[in-house]
């Protein structure tokens, strides 16, 4: 009896979100308890201190006062003009390096990685990660017939781990040619952590070096939480340290409009490609432009307009910067109050400098999500830990929160 018609490529198939399980079982618990006797940490989205899902004014405003013409007709493949030198702006400030730069508009950050997979890696290479990363990394790797490896993040002293990281990246350009680093910082997800300067310094010169003459490095920069990690100009300095690298070096910036923007469902955002080599960004735009036809063919034309019209506008920028700066320190009040009852009562957790989550090693997550169910508390299971979600759990929650995760730490380690 055929029990299958798939493609040997797509036999086997099935994704289980841990995330979006996670979410619905605590969904389900606020229905049966009362959504007051309910932790839900893990949505990946803000919500106010009502835990009423957050939309910046500004944004809305501009959104519902386009045209009909914007809100439904087509826009170009590669992205409204204006919105591919305007998101370059909000994406870079006044830390624009000195280099050839363009962007390709993507169905969210999502979509950037998908581009820099399948245009930047052979079928069979290896990506590589962080031990804690976003899972839809591996996933995007793995249906396109890539491999997907990760190093240990940070080191015995809670510092990022350069030796790893060479170690890595060593040993996966003697077997291949192009390497594809997928960096998610400022403001990490899952962690909330951020390189330092000097932390970004030692990374380039780690790929410099491995890199040589004759191998080349794709830099996946993973900013979509860009917004929400600190003084504006201040996070955004990593970006000039992208000046003047070699042309086998390629920056790939992903940028998404979801939390910057609050559009999480519009899908919309950018690569921005960095190179010292004109004819390598040429390239970019072409092979990318190419894999968006080949894909969603074009984008949400009313998202790229909003990012158009407010970052034209002085006044509606500063206006759309003084929300998220509210939110910004919303959450940043919750991470701190979490960290400080942590640090009472001995919950072991990763260093947190901003960004939506925080996150706790665990070498059972699973079990232990389970036991804290019994206090109807929901955070997300990952391979390395227990990730909480900051961004959605008012302050009124965070409160004891440390201490009933230590508790469940202890419960399933005995």
């Amino acid at each position: 009896m055929t029990t299958s018609v798939a493609a040997s490529h797509a036999k086997g198939k099935f994704a289980q979100d841990k995330i979006f399980g996670a979410s619905a079982a605590a969904v389900a618990a606020a229905l049966k308890y009362g959504n007051e006797n309910v932790v839900n940490a893990t949505i990946g989205a803000i919500l106010d201190e009502d835990e009423k899902l957050a939309c910046l004014p500004t944004v809305e405003k501009v959104y519902r006062s386009l045209t009909t013409d914007d809100l439904i007709q087509y826009a170009p493949i590669s992205g409204l003009p204006d919105f591919l030198k305007k998101v370059q702006d909000a994406t870079f400030g006044a830390s624009r390096p000195e280099a050839y730069t363009a962007a390709v508009a993507t169905a969210g950050g999502t979509g950037a990685i998908h581009h820099a997979i399948w245009n930047y890696m052979e079928a069979g290479d290896t990506a590589l990660c962080s031990d804690w990363y976003w899972g839809a990394y591996k996933v995007l790797c793995t249906d396109m017939g890539r491999k997907f490896t990760t190093y240990k993040m940070l080191d015995e002293n809670n510092k990022f781990n350069l030796t790893a990281l060479e170690e890595k990246v060593k040993e996966l350009l003697a077997v291949q040619d192009n390497l594809l680093y997928l960096l998610n910082t400022p403001a990490h997800n899952p962690t909330g952590y951020s390189l330092t300067e000097e932390d970004m310094d030692g990374v380039l010169k780690v790929l410099k070096e491995a890199a040589g003459t004759d191998k080349n490095v794709i830099l996946f920069l993973d900013v979509a939480y860009l917004d929400y990690a600190g003084e504006k100009e201040k996070v955004r300095t990593i970006f000039k340290k992208l000046s003047g690298l070699p042309a086998n070096i390629l920056t790939i910036i992903g940028y998404s409009m979801s939390k910057g923007f609050t559009l999480y469902g519009q899908r919309t955002g950018a690569m921005i490609g960095v190179s010292s080599s004109k004819k390598i960004i040429e390239e970019f735009v072409a092979i990318n432009q190419h894999s968006s036809r080949a894909t969603w063919s074009n984008i949400n034309r009313p998202a790229m307009r909003t990012l158009e019209i407010i970052y034209s506008d002085p006044l509606l920028l500063k206006a759309t910067e003084e929300e998220r700066e509210h939110y910004y320190k919303m959450i940043k009040s919750r991470a701190d109050l979490f960290t400080e009852e942590a640090k009472a009562c001995s919950l072991p957790m990763l260093p947190y400098m901003a960004g939506f989550f925080l996150s706790i090693p665990a070498d059972d997550s699973d079990a232990v999500c389970n036991k804290l169910h019994e206090d109807n508390i929901f955070p997300v299971p990952l391979a390395a830990g227990v990730r909480v979600a900051v961004c959605a759990v008012p302050l009124k929650k965070i409160g004891g929160m440390a201490a009933k995760i230590n508790k469940a730490m202890q419960e399933v380690a005995k």
